[in-house]
Formats: C-alpha cells, sequence, structure tokens
C-alpha cells in the first residue's frame, strides 16, 4: 500500500476531503491537522491568562506552585 501527503489550501480542502472519502478504492483517510493557531485563539489564550493572573492576585484563586505547573507540562 502506498501513502501520499498533500498540501491542500483551506478554501479547496472541504471540496477535497470529500471527493477522496467518495473514492472506494481509497482504504483509509487520516486527516492530520498541523495548523498552527489563529490570531484569535492566540489573542483568547493571552485574555485567559490574563484574567488568571488577575483572579490570583486579588486572592479569588490559589497560585500553583513551580512543581504543579511543570507536572503540567
Amino acid at each position: 500500500m502506498k501513502q501520499i501527503t498533500l498540501e491542500i489550501s483551506e478554501k479547496k480542502y472541504p471540496f477535497f476531503l470529500e471527493l477522496v472519502k467518495s473514492l472506494d478504492w481509497v482504504k483509509k483517510v487520516e486527516v492530520i491537522d498541523n495548523d498552527e493557531p489563529t490570531k484569535e485563539e492566540i489573542l483568547k489564550g493571552l485574555r485567559e491568562a490574563v484574567e488568571e493572573v488577575k483572579k490570583i492576585k486579588s486572592g479569588k484563586a490559589k497560585a500553583k506552585s513551580l512543581s504543579e505547573f511543570l507536572n503540567e507540562l
């Protein structure tokens, strides 16, 4: 069996995926999403981080120890 790696534009991706899935001789369709986060996703993460820091500073949340933080990684 052979494998092919393709890069498809975002605009044509849904069409191409449906096309490949419709081919009866294709045994497996595996989607690997290597996209980088969007600007909106990055900003959302930063907003959430700032809110968490504000809660910790105001005493509404407890800060994690360094070992707890490192264990999450």
